[in-house]
């Protein structure tokens, strides 16, 4: 059945959360849900039938193993207590859903504002979220934070010893307590997004699931955070990023560049809501740096033709990013935004300054934006060198096939590698 994979993986993250709300363990959640989704493939497809509700049916499924399983080991009071809600008439679990849902709708960002706990390190909230609600693997978190699998495997270990020994209480945030939380999960959702804009494998350039996953995730935030403008900039920017998402790739699923994207493409409705959202969150604070980078990308998205884009403004906006959140991804982006409007040379400048950061050398678009602006000053063999880097970095395929087409553009000018 074609649409069996799809349906698992959409369901799978929703079911998940519910089962670690229910059970109250993220390590028996997670094998239940592993549990759940085998016996799916196996009973959906020899019935050649999905359910009507695929999430109740993995969760209930989740369940009923978790339950065995609970009462096999035979465990101490703790997971006595876990098997608890299992075990309490119907009517209790609907009375505590009902209130919970009152406040937080969502298991999935209700499981968000869990991880969050500030007992936990971020780093180790946002891992944790990206490993349960994003379904990411380690290898994928590690990527996302250009470290190494280990590091984040001790992360994601420690983390859910801190809330097992800690006794943190899977429950909805005070209103208190959600302001204290709310930087955490926005970096959460917009890492999840991050992940779909681009993905780090397979076969598509866009996570469309995942992408849409995030924007309603975000918008359920924004209600609950009414008034909060760094919510609004971070809804606008995924908004507006993602209105470009059909221009991306052409009909063979490469990628197409943004000076190069057809811009009749673009979803002029998202255009319109997230530039919008931009203008009242500017309106009211200092803007924060979702703000930022989603008026950046108002910028973008305001000019008709490429040579419309007003390089400068872009520029100055990732100055003051710069100077709010400076880091390395942010340095890269105004070193291209510079060399938009000041020539190659200039942002390549301001690129070499990043040569010495460990971060950058293992990522893939470091190697591919210093490749264009080298290709752009004729240094062919400089730029193919790059490129060649940027290819071993890669394991989208769909980037993969963009990249060897620059490189065998590129090797007339060059000549192919030497052995």
């Amino acid at each position: 059945m074609e649409q069996l994979g799809i349906v698992i993986k959409a369901s799978r993250s929703h079911a998940l959360a519910t089962l670690i709300r229910l059970l109250g363990d993220f390590d028996l959640a997670e094998e239940a849900i592993q549990e759940a989704v085998y016996r799916a493939v196996i009973d959906w497809q020899s019935k050649k039938v999905i359910p009507e509700n695929p999430v109740a049916w993995l969760v209930q499924t989740g369940r009923r193993y978790a339950t065995d399983v609970v009462r096999h080991r035979e465990m101490a009071q703790r997971h006595h207590q876990t098997l608890a809600p299992l075990q309490t008439e119907s009517v209790e679990q609907d009375q505590d859903e009902e209130m919970s849902s009152m406040h937080l709708p969502d298991d999935q960002l209700r499981l968000i504002f869990t991880c969050c706990h500030p007992a936990l390190a971020q780093e180790a909230q946002v891992a944790l979220t990206l490993k349960t609600v994003a379904g990411l693997s380690i290898d994928e978190i590690a990527r996302t934070y250009l470290t190494s699998a280990k590091t984040i495997d001790q992360r994601l270990t420690r983390a859910k010893r801190k809330i097992r020994d800690a006794a943190i209480p899977y429950q909805v945030p005070s209103e208190e307590q959600l302001e204290v939380r709310l930087e955490a999960v926005m970096s959460v959702l917009y890492l999840i997004y991050n992940q779909a804009y681009t993905t780090l494998k397979g076969s598509e350039l866009l996570d469309k699931q995942l992408s849409e996953t995030a924007i309603y995730l975000t918008r359920m935030l924004s209600r609950l955070m009414r008034g909060n403008p760094e919510v609004q900039g971070l809804l606008a920017l995924m908004l507006l990023q993602h209105a470009r998402a059909a221009a991306r790739s052409d009909d063979q699923g490469a990628p197409v560049p943004l000076e190069q994207q057809d811009r009749t493409r673009w979803d002029q409705k998202l255009i319109a809501e997230g530039t919008v959202l931009v203008e009242k969150s500017l309106r009211h604070q200092t803007p924060g740096r979702y703000t930022l980078q989603a008026a950046i990308a108002a910028v973008h998205c305001q000019a008709k033709q490429p040579e419309e884009t007003d390089w400068e403004q872009i520029s100055m906006l990732y100055d003051l990013l710069e100077g709010l959140t400076p880091g390395p991804v942010v340095t890269l982006n105004r070193a291209i935004a510079v060399a938009r409007w000041k020539g190659a040379d200039v942002g390549l400048q301001i690129l070499d300054t990043l040569q010495h950061e460990k971060s950058m050398a293992g990522f893939q678009y470091y190697h591919s934006a210093r490749a264009g602006l080298l290709e752009e000053m004729g240094d062919y063999c400089a730029a193919l060198a790059a490129y060649r880097e940027a290819l071993r970095l890669c394991r989208n395929s769909a980037e993969i096939g963009h990249l060897q087409s620059r490189i065998e553009q590129i090797e007339e000018h060059c000549g192919p590698r030497r052995h």
